[in-house]
């Protein structure tokens, strides 16, 4: 994994800019979403690529147009994506929003949460790396619950966050 950092040469980004890019983002307005975009974006969208196949890592602007414009919609319609946080600092950004969408195969509604890690460029986006709740949009993909087993956590199977 890389880690970017931040170049002291990178301009503090514009809090409405970025709020109006995420809102062409989540407006699905191809038009405008792409004005926001560096021709060398990195798009990485973490997910179980068996199940979604649009998960992945996309270089480059049309690679990252081509999956909002075809391969996402091959399979599913975004209805809403709602911001539930939204923090701006410098030149980065990140938001957890609840996408919810309508699957192309059957209809069926599907919800779950996204979080969305971004970083500009030149003024334009360069970096953007989205992790769903991959569980949650598996059992909702796959219209049942995934059994997971039902035995108890051990007493060492502690996640601890720095």
């Amino acid at each position: 994994m890389t880690v970017a950092v931040e170049r002291p040469s990178d301009p503090v980004v514009d809090r409405s800019y970025v709020e109006a890019y995420f809102d062409a983002f989540a407006a699905r307005d191809t038009k405008a979403f792409a004005a926001f975009l560096h021709d060398d974006v990195c798009w990485t969208i973490s997910g179980p690529i068996d199940l979604i196949p649009y998960c992945g890592v996309y270089r480059g602007k049309a690679a990252v147009l081509d999956v909002m414009e075809r391969r996402a919609r091959n399979v599913l319609s975004v209805v809403r994506i709602s911001r539930e946080n939204f923090l701006v600092q410098g030149n980065r950004g990140a938001a957890l929003t609840r996408l919810t969408a309508c699957l192309a195969n059957d209809g069926r509604t599907v919800s779950y949460r996204v979080a969305n890690f971004f970083r500009f460029e030149d003024g334009k986006l360069i970096e953007n790396m989205s992790l769903m709740d991959s569980f949650d949009a598996a059992e909702q993909m796959l219209g049942h619950a995934i059994d997971v087993g039902d035995a108890p956590p051990l007493a060492d199977d502690n996640i601890f966050v720095l």
